[in-house]
């Protein structure tokens, strides 16, 4: 925290972060000027009064993290890192939204220092600040000993109208109350305006009583410019220690645009230079360009002792820590550096053929091996726990006021699972953590996922009940275009095994990708794969570690049947039969397609040689996509339309998913 500024000081600091903003955006041509220049007094109410950071070393672990929700007011944030001594220079600044500039259009996690998480699809900075939020109550209760709070820092958001619009936001601030995260504070910037007009055109309820409904702390300031007001309302918020909170902060979009403060204008385009040259009158300030005052950028420097100070005193707390609790401490630093212990992987099973079993059971067998060695890998499922088999056998559950525990229940709510999550992931000290749903149900949370996919974070999304397998469920329960569809985002790894071994070897992997994970695990029982012939389990596990092996069938095929998931039991059906007629048939497991695309080329055309372009691939999915691995000879087995409610035997049968159809095309595609 700073120390107080006198208010012409306050002022100019605070018109200083307008200006940059303002000025930024027009040299772009493009960006949001208005939030920025309403929500600026909040912003150095937080950021000078209350935030505890430090700019040298913006990963310090109990650092308060601060979350642009509302995202497309990026330079607010950039002009801030930029001030307070986070290595931002002025030229990014000016470079905003430019090529291979620190500063894009929206805050990117990775791209900017002191950038807590990727923001702009509005009101996932929300739904993530809440797992923010629950990492620290999570690792305080785990780590924090008498005397040793080494886990104390608030998380804070800034939203926005339309973050609290979004039904992301909802449901995460549901959980939220819930659970009682005491130091979680959204800064709600209500400025009543949206992209196309007065947010009253869509959105009339009374915010502040949906918030106290769910649980929360919430207070209003109605002067968004009052430092003094905004700050007393973040410290009488933090005193609240059994509730999150909400500020409603009014503001006016655009504060000193005489012409297009205060409507839509001033949200999305640039303010124009006549328009900036009367903002800067209104200011009272010079027409120059980035123009910082010595006084405001001195005041902004203290950070870095502030900061340097505040971690100073950490550090030597967690010294006296670690000579009292020595092995908590090389536990506490090994999880935050995302490390896993040594000896992680040591219970992972190996499954014998004695009997089925279903991937998903599988799963729940390994993901209890693997925790029970990971102390703060968490995780949990949206009110499915019990067909996902992902409870953590022996821990506690998360539940009213109770939300620093192992088994997380996110009830029904799909979208904000996956954001939270994203947000558990970036706190950093959780283990892989993860989420569980029913594959068909991917669609509630795909946009958290192709998040975590762009910010090349790795948490794991469980999915089960993975086909038409589910049978009587009906169409509306089994996912067709899922897998593929998943398979389409950027950076993420999608894993569909074919049996309890390469689930094993599934989990395996996924604990030691950087990316996050996706899994489709099965509902039916299958047989388990032994390996023979190709070196057994170890193979397998090799197999699955390269995205995809040759099961079975070395040396020269006459045809290459290629599986993923249920439907490799189905080829190797088929190459039996087609064993018995003469015609060697190679059979492929292609668990993922996506580290099996990161082999080399050799590994690659051992597995599926150039020359053998007689292919069949079956998966009780969309075929589009397949063609890439059968080529142009060859021939993809699955489903282009939706399921139907049947006993899934008798879908397979009806939908051609079967050895028999297998056998038909690997002739049809030798010409025979």
């Amino acid at each position: 925290m700073l120390p107080e500024a006198t208010p012409d000081l306050q002022e100019q600091a605070i018109n200083t972060i307008r200006t940059l903003s303002i000025d930024a955006v027009q040299k772009a041509n493009s960006g949001h000027p208005g939030l920025p220049m309403g929500a600026a007094a909040m912003a150095f109410a937080l950021w000078t009064q209350h935030l505890r950071f430090n700019p040298a070393n913006p990963h310090w672990s109990n650092r308060d993290r601060f979350v642009l929700s509302a995202g497309h007011g990026s330079m607010l944030l950039y002009s801030l890192l930029y001030l307070t001594g986070y290595d931002v220079t002025l030229d990014d600044i000016k470079h905003f939204r430019q090529w291979g500039s620190k500063t894009p259009g929206h805050p990117e996690y990775g791209m900017t220092p002191g950038v807590e998480t990727t923001t702009g699809p509005l009101g996932q900075g929300a739904a993530n600040s809440v797992g923010l939020a629950l990492a620290e109550s999570f690792l305080a209760s785990h780590f924090n000993r008498e005397d040793f709070p080494l886990v104390d820092h608030y998380t804070y958001a800034l939203v926005g109208d339309g973050d609290l619009m979004e039904g992301v936001s909802a449901e995460a601030a549901s959980l939220a109350g819930t659970w009682g995260l005491g130091k979680l504070i959204w800064l709600y910037d209500s400025n009543h305006i949206t992209l196309d007009g007065r947010a009253e055109m869509t959105f009339t309820e009374d915010v502040a009583a949906r918030f106290r409904a769910y649980g929360w702390h919430v207070q209003t300031v109605d002067e968004g410019n009052d430092v003094a007001a905004v700050s007393a309302a973040i410290t009488a918020a933090k005193a609240v220690s059994d509730k999150p909170s909400l500020i409603v902060i009014h503001t006016v979009i655009g504060y000193g645009s005489p012409h297009k403060g205060g409507t839509h204008e001033a949200h999305g385009s640039p303010l124009g230079a006549d328009e900036i040259k009367l903002v800067k009158e209104f200011y009272g300030w010079p027409q120059e360009d980035f123009y910082v005052p010595d006084a405001v950028r001195a005041y902004y420097g203290q950070a870095k002792t502030v900061g340097a100070t505040l971690e100073a005193g950490w550090n030597d707390l967690f010294a006296h820590f670690a000579a009292q609790h020595p092995d908590d401490a090389a536990a506490f630093q090994r999880a935050q550096r995302g490390k896993l212990p040594i000896g992680w992987d040591a219970d992972i099973p190996l499954f014998t053929p004695d009997k089925k079993q279903a991937t998903r059971n599988a799963s729940g067998v390994v993901l209890n091996a693997i925790a029970k060695h990971i102390p703060t890998m968490i995780g949990g499922d949206a009110d499915l726990a019990g067909s996902t088999k992902t409870l953590l056998k022996g821990a506690p559950n998360t539940g009213p006021a109770n939300p620093g525990q192992r088994n997380v229940r996110f009830g029904v709510r799909e979208h904000a699972m996956g954001a939270i999550v994203n947000g558990l992931d970036l706190h950093g000290g959780i283990i892989k953590p993860y989420s569980a749903t029913f594959l068909t149900f991917s669609d509630y949370m795909r946009p958290a996922i192709r998040l975590g996919a762009l910010m090349e974070i790795g948490p794991i999304y469980v999915f089960t009940h993975d086909s038409i397998a589910l049978g009587e469920d009906g169409p509306t329960h089994q996912p067709v275009e899922h897998v593929m569809s998943l398979r389409l985002i950027p950076h993420l790894h999608v894993f569909r095994p074919a049996d309890a071994n390469e689930t094993a070897a599934t989990w395996k992997t996924m604990m030691t990708l950087k990316h996050p994970s996706a899994t489709a695990f099965t509902r039916q029982d299958l047989p388990v794969l032994t390996g023979e012939g190709i070196g057994g389990v170890e193979a397998i596990h090799a197999g699955v570690a390269r995205g995809g092996y040759v099961l079975q069938g070395e040396g020269a095929p006459d045809v290459i049947l290629i599986g993923t998931g249920s439907e490799v039991h189905i080829a190797v059906e088929a190459a039996a039969a087609l064993a018995a007629e003469g015609i060697k048939a190679r059979v492929v497991s292609l668990p993922c397609w996506e580290l099996f695309e990161a082999q080399d080329a050799d590994y690659r055309d051992s597995v599926l040689p150039p020359a053998v372009t007689a292919r069949v691939s079956i998966e009780a999915g969309v075929t589009l996509g397949w063609q890439k691995w059968v080529g142009a000879q060859g021939e993809a087995i699955g489903i282009d339309h939706f399921g139907a409610s049947a006993p899934y035997q008798q879908l397979y049968e009806e939908f051609g998913l079967t050895g028999a159809a297998v056998v038909a095309a690997a002739k049809r595609v030798m010409g025979k």
